[in-house]
């Protein structure tokens, strides 16, 4: 049976790679480039076991050239990287095995990225906040546990207290009722991400001098 060309369809959401039917089957995916260079063309008969291994070397080079490009604007997480790159359509192999390369050179450490969040967002949020923000990004318990258990508890204590120092001072020009007041403040700190032990001991430090807060 002759293998024919039947369809070559440019992909929705990456302009620059096209999906090839053969025999009005889905064959595989690759860069338009390909197409140009090899001169592929609907209703052409094509080898495709030797089509298939032009293709899939280029689809990875292609596949680790867009997660390069990725890290360039940012540091980025693992599943970061996989997500964009299944989203831009590549292959499963092919993304694990670019991620593999970028981990081989260091170009992605969860917990290079993990450390370098918590020491910028600690400044301005609570340890519950940075663990789920964490999450979400593809970070595993264990990595995010180990870092927050190392991080300086004064460091975060301090910031907490300067963070409640600040709000109170803004709440305070539009709310004089002391219980309001003090509510509003825990509200504010819980969305932040501190528990309710680090909202209690704060607010007990800033109204310290209110005996209606004994």
């Amino acid at each position: 049976m002759k293998n024919i060309i039947t369809k070559i369809e440019t992909q929705k959401k990456n302009v620059d790679r096209v999906n090839i039917y053969i025999n009005y089957e889905y064959t595989f995916s690759c860069s338009a480039e390909l197409v140009y260079i090899h001169k592929l063309k609907v209703n052409e008969e094509v080898d495709v076991d030797k089509l298939k291994e032009i293709v899939d070397g280029d689809n990875f080079l292609k596949c680790k050239s867009t997660a390069l490009k990725i890290i360039e604007r940012s540091y980025k997480t693992e599943k970061q990287i996989y997500d964009k790159l299944i989203e831009k359509e590549y292959e499963e192999a092919h993304v694990q095995k670019a991620i593999e390369f970028l981990k081989s050179y260091n170009f992605i450490n969860d917990e290079e990225y993990v450390r370098l969040y918590i020491n910028d967002k600690i400044k301005s949020q609570g340890r519950n906040k940075i663990k789920y923000d964490l999450i979400k990004k593809g970070i595993s318990e264990y990595i995010i546990e180990d870092k927050l258990g190392s991080t300086d508890k004064d460091i975060g204590e301090a910031a907490a207290l300067n963070l409640a120092e600040k709000k109170y001072r803004s709440l305070v020009k539009s709310e004089s009722d002391k219980r309001k007041l003090h509510k509003k403040l825990s509200e504010f700190m819980l969305r932040k991400g501190y528990s309710w032990g680090e909202v209690k001991s704060v607010l007990n430090n800033l109204f310290k001098d209110d005996d209606s807060y004994e």
